[in-house]
Parts: structure tokens; C-alpha cells; sequence
């Protein structure tokens, strides 16, 4: 399995507890004391997972998760002291992939690491054929013969449509604005005003929705974008 980790908390022994359980399991550490420490570090190093702490100085977990999703896939597990269902879906929009709150069990945070590994060790190997379907749910993505299956039924989409599509498959569970939506389809800069991308999701909505008004697959994240 693979496994070098990120731990990312300004209290030092949470990050040293942290590290000697997960290393007693064979799995590889860093660690850094803020944000602006994991950062530096991601742009030195890789690694297969981060574990963020939300309430951090400088720039807390969930502007740092938003700021590792730019550029990076890798699953992240939120950490905090905080256990409203709030903060959970706040650490989650921000395209966190688990939560887990503080006092925790360290043989619970070891099972979701083994976990999250596992999902993203499976989802980035494969053969080539593996890598040209998406697959979520129902809904089949090719993006060599761009063709989009919800359920038996094959949907017809326009061009634009697909790649829209395809752009929020390939980055399932991260939440896109609209800004980004339109820029990295249109290829062009994005004008507040332009409702292009809402008029485009809602036709992808009718065609591979049972039910457009009640989505299962393409999210709104109101005030944020949408997601997969």
C-alpha cells in the first residue's frame, strides 16, 4: 500500500501521536506545525494523503484544502475540535474526502487512513481502458468516444455539455466555480454576469437526472459552484 502522509497540526503532540501510530502500521510521515508549512512542503515532496487540522494561525484547514485542490487529487481527512454538522459540510464542500473530530480514536483515524489509501490507490491504477471510463454511480463517462450512459440509456450531449461533464467526473467530490467551469471549457475569461455554465448544467441535469430538480449526481454548492 502505498503510504507517506501529511500531517498537518499546529499542536505538536497531536502531530507527534499521529505520526508514531500510523508509522507502527509501516506508513511513511511528514509533518508540518501550519498551512503555510504544508504547502512548502507539497511543492518539495509528494505524498498519497493529508491529514489537516482545521483550526490552524496563518491560514486555516479549510482556505488550505481549497488551495491544495487547485492542483492536487489526494485524498485528505479533515481534523478538528469542532463537531457541528456545519463544520463538517463546510470541511467537506471544501473538497475534503473524510472528518474526523477531536478527542479521537487513533485506531479509528488509522482505519480511515487505510481506507481513503485504498479508495485512491484503486481510482489511480489500472490499464489505459480503465483510465478513459469514468464511472459513477449509473452514469458512465468514455471519454475517448465521448459517450455518457445514464443507466441502459445512452444520453446525447453537445459538445460543451460533455466537456463539462467530463471536467466535473475527472474531479469528483471538489467543488468547481462557475469561474473556473466557464475558463476551463471556453477557454476564455469569465464575466460575472455570464450565466453560460447554470443554462449548461441544467440542460446536463434533464438528460442524465430521473429527476433534474432533485440531482443525484451534479450538485449545487450554493455561493461555492458544483460538484460530482
Amino acid at each position: 500500500m502505498m503510504g507517506n502522509i501529511l500531517i498537518v497540526d499546529d499542536d505538536q503532540e497531536i502531530r507527534n501521536l499521529i505520526s508514531i501510530y500510523l508509522e507502527n502500521e509501516g506508513l511513511k510521515t511528514q509533518k508540518a506545525e501550519d498551512a503555510l508549512e504544508a504547502l512548502k512542503l507539497l511543492e518539495k515532496s509528494e505524498c498519497d494523503l493529508i491529514i489537516l487540522d482545521i483550526m490552524m494561525p496563518n491560514m486555516d484547514g479549510i482556505q488550505a484544502c481549497i488551495k491544495i485542490r487547485e492542483e492536487r487529487h489526494l485524498p485528505i481527512i479533515m481534523l478538528s475540535a469542532r463537531s457541528e454538522d456545519m463544520d463538517k459540510i463546510q470541511g467537506l464542500a471544501s473538497g475534503a474526502d473524510d472528518y474526523i473530530t477531536k478527542p479521537f480514536n487513533p485506531l479509528e483515524l488509522i482505519a480511515r487512513v487505510k481506507s481513503q489509501l485504498r479508495r485512491y490507490k484503486k481510482y489511480n491504477t489500472g490499464s489505459d481502458q480503465n483510465k478513459n471510463l469514468i464511472e459513477i454511480g449509473d452514469l458512465s463517462i468514455n471519454t475517448d468516444t465521448r459517450q455518457v450512459h445514464a443507466g441502459n440509456k445512452e444520453v446525447r450531449l453537445t459538445p460543451k455539455e460533455f466537456d463539462i461533464l467530463e471536467l466535473l467526473a475527472r474531479n469528483k467530490g471538489i467543488v468547481l466555480s462557475v469561474s473556473k467551469i466557464y475558463e476551463a471549457v471556453w477557454k476564455e475569461d469569465f464575466f460575472k454576469s455570464d450565466n453560460t455554465v447554470m443554462v449548461h448544467i441544467t440542460k446536463i441535469r434533464e438528460k442524465i437526472e430521473e429527476e433534474p430538480k432533485r440531482p443525484i449526481y451534479i450538485k449545487t454548492v450554493w455561493g461555492v459552484g458544483y460538484k460530482i
